[in-house]
């Protein structure tokens, strides 16, 4: 952080005064403790001022800190997203990114950071898939503790989510998650124990769904009896965003605070439920004390209530932001060793991610960032006279049209007009007016003192002025109604019929398109109005619905794909060597929707056959939160999957193609050659209110092993541009520990990163289990033809034990284990042997 950025979060720093939360508990009335179980409005809980005890501000994010605002936000760090920070497999570096977070949400106000996640992916299509961090709970777990070291490092806290078994984004709210015991235990709740363990987080979230039965947010045994008794967890917990379904219930199962606010299901029916007997005042007691235990802890900050927003972008934040995504780069494939490029060749990039900065995935995830490099922008900066083209379309919703548009500032975006009456209404009233730069326009958080209630209306108006002569194609998605109008013509009505859709959360409709022919050179008026969610034509069941809706309005020139594919070929043709950027976006990967296919938007798999086969010097880079089909992958040289690597997403792929950093992500989970190949295939989305988790234990690579099915890249797979070899294995176990030590050694010419993976397997248990199942890593950076010998530390009963049904614990069955120590899942040449010599169960950490 630089001295002016902290000299600007130190002018808000204020001291609140210290309080005794048990001897003020008591001295509270029945309305002030009921207002501290619930959010005082989307961000903040209640104060209680007169005994000095303030209200404190609580931000997502999973990949950074975004504020208070969905509307006209305040710039912010991007981090790469949860699976890309996981592909780093450095726990070093990920609780340097924590640190960077808390910085980051004291700049913003905030006390509280909603993140980490640590949700399992069963799916490749889980709709937040990106956000987790691995299939394996060992992993995940890990980089949760990391990430909440970090951040609590800075005296905010951290807040684990969502728990347990949101791994779906289909019926999320009302979905029955039907779990095995032992797959809850050893799978699901695994990493959120392991973080417990090693982290301890101040808060948790809990999820929207049911789990076996019981909503999580009213689960006594979740919060109660596992976490609390069980973990001995000593915070807060709180609810998701509207995943509060009960007053009474949930309270007497340990859900403190329910947000967001004003509260709709505690206030006046908490009074209720305590005149009628079915809530205890001590019940209620116990929810206020562990929200005021949570104020306490948080005052050394010394943030004021509502404090201003601050930005941090700093060449410190970007210098991290760059290693962070650099790191988590996953070199897949590498024929030949034709990756680094050099830089004295002709270089053609091509593709529909290249000109494009897919740097975060969709929803609550999503921030507005202090920029964002393209793939495109970060080559160039190393390599100016690189050539483009397009090659396909990548974009499930059109590319926004404010990219197109200037405002009458001349900047890009809108003027944007509120009024309270519709446009039909002649010589209506505006009440406000400013600058939006996007025509993406949440209205979760706008207000203004004239508007008493979310019905309201917008009118957004710009100028276009195109560079070719061309038909367009204009979209409009709203939650709400809306128009768009180029020179008064209606080109796009998403008002007069509206079809739902996934926009918005699942609140808004699907994406409306009209086509225009326009002229180059040509300055046009572009107006959309709009009407808030209110003026909505159709109900959605089960939809969250934020604040007053919102609208997202794109434009394109038409595209024919057989035209953009052959320009792309010839192109490749001319010159040395190609880098192809191609994947998903926060359009296809997002909160609010499950994927519904494993496959690249349409046309690219055609792209990117046609373009290889063009010039066999191709490199292609992959961005994507979860894994994709790649049909054209055994005739492909070089294969790099990149994530949304955050505000550095372009800079950190020019590095990783050009040698500037030498690549050493490995993957956190498998990725299958089709979605059908997955274990929960079968038993994905919910079905009349459930999803069956049968696979149970089995995902991921447990799956992929104990079936013995071929996969297009294993867990832990990752290549270098240097070469390693693991050596001398030895091993040391006691009842509490297991030493695995070993010789690690770049046998290569350059600097390089490796991953040491340890698996553990049962030789003869007493119930089916996985072949094996990683325990441990660590990553080693080694010199050219450094050895180093290497010890990793493992705690005996997590290596050993499953979760025995029969007497609701863990057991250590007495016999054989076998320790295997690689590179990846598949690439396992060392092993060696311990006993267990008595059997033994326990429970608890």
């Amino acid at each position: 952080m630089t001295q002016q950025f902290m000299n600007d979060v130190n002018v808000q720093k204020t001291v609140h005064a210290d309080f005794d939360v048990e001897h003020i508990l008591p001295l509270l009335t029945v309305d002030e403790k009921i207002a501290l179980i619930s959010g005082s409005d989307p961000w903040h809980t209640a104060p209680i001022h007169r005994f000095g005890i303030p209200s404190i501000r609580l931000t997502d994010g999973p990949n950074g800190v975004r504020g208070t605002r969905f509307f006209n936000g305040i710039p912010a760090a991007c981090f790469p997203c949860g699976t890309g920070l996981a592909a780093t497999w450095d726990t070093t570096l990920v609780q340097k990114g924590g640190q960077l977070q808390g910085q980051e949400a004291i700049a913003k106000g905030a006390s509280v950071i909603l993140g980490p996640t640590t949700n399992m992916q069963r799916s490749p299509l889980g709709g937040r898939g990106f956000e987790s961090f691995s299939e394996d709970p060992v992993l995940a777990g890990n980089m949760s503790a990391a990430t909440i070291t970090g951040i609590q490092s800075t005296g905010v806290a951290a807040t684990l989510k969502h728990f347990v078994c949101n791994d779906q984004e289909h019926e999320r709210q009302s979905v029955d998650a039907l779990v095995p015991e032992q797959a809850l235990r050893e799978i699901y709740l695994m990493p959120f124990q392991i973080a417990q363990r090693d982290a301890k987080p101040m808060c948790y979230m809990t999820a929207y769904n049911k789990v076996n039965g019981t909503h999580a947010s009213e689960s006594k045994k979740l919060i109660t009896d596992v976490l609390r008794k069980e973990w001995s967890f000593d915070g807060m917990v709180m609810s998701d965003w509207f995943g509060v379904y009960s007053t009474a219930e949930s309270i007497q199962a340990g859900l403190d605070l329910e947000m967001p606010g004003p509260s709709y299901m505690r206030g006046t029916l908490v009074k209720q439920a305590l005149g009628c007997g079915k809530l205890l005042p001590f019940e209620l007691d116990q929810c206020v004390r562990e929200v005021l235990k949570l104020v306490k802890k948080v005052l050394p900050l010394g943030i004021p209530e509502n404090a201003e927003e601050l930005t941090a972008d700093t060449p410190e934040t970007s210098s991290l932001l760059r290693s962070l995504a650099s790191a988590s780069l996953v070199l897949l494939k590498n024929d030949n060793s034709i990756l680094p490029f050099t830089k004295n060749k002709t270089t053609a990039v091509i593709g529909p991610n290249a000109n494009f900065a897919a740097y975060c995935g969709g929803g609550s995830a999503s921030l507005k960032p202090y920029y964002a490099i393209s793939p495109l922008e970060g080559l160039r900066a190393q390599l100016p006279d690189i050539q483009y083209s397009l090659g396909a379309p990548g974009w499930k919703k059109m590319p926004l049209l404010s990219r197109l548009t200037k405002a009458s500032n001349g900047l890009a975006g809108f003027d944007m007009k509120v009024y309270l009456e519709p446009p039909s209404k002649q010589d209506r009233e505006m009440i406000d007016s400013l600058y939006v730069d996007t025509a993406d326009v949440f209205l979760a958080d706008y207000a203004h003192p004239k508007i008493e209630s979310n019905l309201f209306y917008l009118e957004l108006d710009g100028t276009l002025t195109p560079e070719e002569t061309s038909e367009y194609e204009f979209s409009l998605s709203v939650s709400g109604t809306g128009k768009v109008f180029v020179d008064d013509q209606c080109v796009v009505d998403n008002e007069t019929v509206q079809t739902p859709g996934d926009s918005f959360f699942g609140s808004g409709t699907i994406e409306e398109i009209g086509t225009i022919k326009l002229e180059k050179d040509k300055t046009y008026t572009v107006r959309i109005t709009f009407g808030t969610l209110p003026t909505r034509t159709f109900n959605v069941a089960g939809a969250t619905s934020f604040g007053a809706g919102g609208l997202r309005a794109g434009c394109v020139p038409k595209i024919e794909l057989e035209t953009e594919i052959q320009k792309a070929v010839e192109l490749a043709k001319k010159v040395d060597q190609v880098i192809l950027c191609a994947g998903l976006n926060s359009d296809w990967e997002s909160e609010g929707y499950d994927r519904s296919t494993m496959d690249l938007p349409p046309g690219t798999d055609k792209l990117i056959a046609a373009v290889v086969a063009a010039n066999p010097n191709t490199a292609v880079i992959i961005q994507s939160g979860t894994p994709v089909t790649m049909p054209w992958l055994n005739d492909v040289p070089a294969l790099v999957h990149a994530w949304y690597g955050g505000n550095e997403t372009g800079n950190a792929i020019a590095d990783v193609v050009f040698g500037a950093a030498n690549p050493s992500g490995k993957l956190p989970l498998s990725f299958p050659h089709r979605n059908e190949d997955n274990p929960a295939f079968l038993n994905f989305r919910s079905e009349r209110g459930s999803t069956r988790y049968g696979e149970g234990v089995y995902i991921g690579y447990r799956f992929y092993e104990k079936c013995k099915k071929e996969v297009a890249f294993p867990f832990g797979h990752g290549l270098s541009y240097t070469t390693f070899n693991l050596s001398s294995l030895s091993l040391q176990n006691t009842d509490e520990e297991i030493l695995v030590t070993l010789d690690v050694q770049n046998t290569g010419n350059i600097e390089g990163a490796e991953v040491v993976q340890v698996y553990v397997s049962q030789q003869s248990p007493s119930i089916n289990r996985p072949p094996k199942e990683l325990k441990g890593f660590e990553k080693v950076v080694l010199r050219p033809q450094q050895t180093e010998r290497v010890t990793i530390k493992i705690k005996t009963k997590y290596a050993t034990s499953f979760w025995d049904e029969h007497r609701s614990a863990w057991v250590q069955e007495m016999g054989r284990y076998v320790v295997h120590v690689g590179t990846s899942s598949a690439e396992i040449p060392l092993s060696a042997g311990f006993e267990v010599e008595q059997t033994s169960w326990w429970n608890g950490l």
